[in-house]
């Protein structure tokens, strides 16, 4: 096997990893508080054009100046600015037709003077896109093009040889993301509106309601109060995974009560046949726990787990049955997330709720 020479090795052997390592992150982390100092009347002529916009906001950078475009595109998207990316070399094969009047275009070049960038600088003056240039030269061709320049002064890559991007594109992105929450935030952007961009993952589901999850009234079991038992257990079936429970209304339509699979085991155990004979009304659970629809399901999950239940009626503002939210489903959405890890069937479940005495249901504690 080859071995290095010693002079080979010299120089790495003489690298403090950490030093050096160190010296990168306070690099950018001083061209990123420079930037904070720096912010002006230029920034917000950038936000109340980005307000202002009719059209979309279209990202658009070369190399890596282009992958933090991209990055920004995804940022703006997700906090309610409809926004597209460009890569400058296709904009001159077609993609231009991307781009429209009543546009807005965020171009990030730090020396302002990217031939690709140029290049389409006139087409864009000619189709009426507005230009937000992010750069590092005020002077650049880039800059004299746009109606608005956020400068980012003079930055030295964070890069031992100076050439790198690394130190400019950090100060972009960082930028960048000022923007795009400034200009959310100023559109009143809500949790519920951040929850209609992100349903899916662990962020879905602190975001998601009832709604999201709970069996919809056509899939549950449904009977009137005064039904016989026999009878609503026979006429409540369902096709696909079996709800436990069966949601009971009164004469208005309203949820009086709720009646579970533990009910009957209860009464089978206490040699109550006849009950099954019987009105629903006579071993129903009145005044069950019920979440309104349009809670969030962290809420649901808390009253799943403090009351000890399986099942949770979703009622509507008048009262009357929405849905059913089964521990069976929550289960199944807390396990469905790519980036969560691979746990077990017993610890998914202490993950939603504590464990729960055999025979619970939707009974008022």
């Amino acid at each position: 096997m080859h071995t290095a020479s010693s002079s080979t090795l010299g120089p790495r052997a003489a690298l403090d990893p950490l030093q050096l390592a160190r010296t990168v992150l306070l690099s950018e982390s001083d061209a990123i508080a420079g930037l904070a100092t720096r912010l002006d009347h230029h920034f917000v002529s950038a936000v109340k054009m980005l307000l202002d916009c009719r059209g979309s906001l279209i990202l658009s950078g070369m190399g890596k100046a282009g992958l933090i475009a991209s990055k920004l595109t995804a940022t703006f998207a997700s906090t309610g600015t409809r926004s597209h990316f460009v890569h400058p070399a296709e904009a001159i094969h077609g993609d231009l037709g991307r781009i429209a009047e009543g546009d807005v275009v965020l171009m990030l070049s730090y020396s302002g003077e990217t031939e690709e960038i140029t290049r389409i600088l006139p087409m864009l003056r000619d189709f009426g896109a507005s230009i937000i240039a992010i750069t590092g030269q005020p002077s650049s061709t880039l800059a004299r093009a746009a109606t608005v320049v956020l400068d980012l002064g003079r930055i030295t890559e964070a890069c031992p040889l100076g050439l790198a991007p690394s130190t400019s594109t950090a100060a972009m992105l960082a930028l960048g993301d000022a923007l795009a929450i400034v200009v959310s935030q100023s559109r009143g952007f809500s949790a519920d509106d951040f929850a209609r961009y992100h349903p899916g993952g662990s962020l879905g589901r602190k975001l998601a309601t009832v709604n999201d999850v709970m069996r919809p009234l056509a899939e549950c079991r449904v009977a009137h109060e005064n039904e016989r038992l026999r009878e609503a257990l026979v006429n409540q079936r369902r096709p696909g995974r079996r709800s436990g429970a069966i949601l009971l209304i009164d004469d208005a339509g309203k949820l009086s009560g709720i009646f579970t699979d533990s009910d009957l085991a209860r009464l089978l155990e206490a040699k109550r046949d006849a009950a099954i004979d019987g009105p629903l009304s006579d071993v129903m659970t009145r005044r069950p726990t019920t979440i309104q629809e349009g809670t969030s399901l962290a809420a649901a999950c808390d009253l799943l787990a403090m009351k000890k239940i399986s099942e949770l009626p979703v009622i509507d503002h008048d009262g009357k049955p929405a849905g059913l939210v089964d521990i069976t489903d929550v289960v199944l959405v807390a396990s469905d997330d790519d980036e969560a890890p691979a746990v077990d069937g017993p610890t998914l479940l202490k993950l939603v709720a504590p464990p729960m005495p055999r025979g619970s249901s939707a009974k008022k504690k």
